[in-house]
């Protein structure tokens, strides 16, 4: 597969309207769109669905994706700020607040980047590097590669490159096949081996691959993790969209709790 950046872009738009449930052309629009979530066989399989409360932004405006309970909540609020100020506080306490009534707060938020295949590129690694498939990875859900595998998805982890000081793994790019166009890249690298190019040798090299077996690659990262939006940039991933999905509040709630304690 050698597309365009802008074919790579068109996917991307398609894929985000099968999860939000609108058209691709929504999301190109001067003004914001509000539609209903439903489920849908070929959303992203990580997805929660039907959303309650999920923002997409590619720039231009917002599309919502609501459940009727926040409805009116979720259009006033992407009414009164611009698209790019919802997405950030102190507007974003107010959706907040509004989506308690509801029994729902904020929960994530993040960026996402598409490769541009004009600036793709693998730096070189001081370490050997070698591809891997998904038998490979079955001694692997360690919890040592938290963002490169997923244990309870792990039939979708599909791809791989790691990196290997003699014979230890020492980082690891993996993918998972989250839809049937696009497949997702997370990246690890043990603390000790940082900061030696390892981290875009290995993402660099996945999204070639990806690309040469006829997907998208795309790249996740929440807005304060700027060491993996810097590993995003330097391999020649753009940013493309930006999402925001509140989540009971049963669930925000266990995932506080499962934190390590301060």
């Amino acid at each position: 597969m050698n597309p365009t950046y802008s074919e790579i872009f068109e996917i991307a738009r398609r894929q985000s309207a099968v999860d939000a449930g609108c058209a691709p052309d929504d999301f190109l629009r001067a003004e914001n769109v509000i539609v209903s979530s439903e489920p849908h066989p070929g959303a992203r399989k990580y997805l929660s669905l039907p959303f309650d409360c999920n923002l997409i932004s590619y720039g231009s405006n917002i599309v919502a994706s609501v459940s009727p309970s926040c409805r009116d909540i979720v259009s006033a609020y992407i009414r009164r700020f611009a698209p790019e100020h919802c997405f950030e506080t102190p507007h974003l306490l107010l959706l907040d607040d509004a989506l308690r009534a509801c029994g729902l707060r904020v929960c994530f938020m993040a960026e996402y980047f598409l490769p541009d295949p004009a600036l793709l590129t693998a730096p070189d690694c001081p370490y050997s590097l070698k591809t891997l498939e998904q038998p490979d990875f079955a001694p692997l859900y360690t919890g040592e590669w938290p963002n490169a595998l997923c244990k309870a998805r792990r039939e979708l982890d599909v791809l791989g490159v790691g990196a290997f000081d003699g014979g230890r793994l020492i980082g690891l790019a993996a993918c998972s096949a989250d839809c049937e166009s696009m497949w997702q890249i997370g990246i690890d690298v043990r603390p000790e081996y940082r900061r030696q190019g390892i981290a875009s040798a290995l993402t660099g090299r996945l999204a070639r691959q990806i690309l040469d077996r006829g997907k998208v690659p795309f790249y996740c990262a929440a807005w304060a993790n700027i060491k993996s939006v810097r590993n995003a940039l330097k391999c020649g991933f753009r940013p493309a969209w930006a999402e925001l999905t509140a989540r009971r509040s049963a669930f925000v709630d266990q995932m506080n709790a499962s934190a390590p304690s301060i």
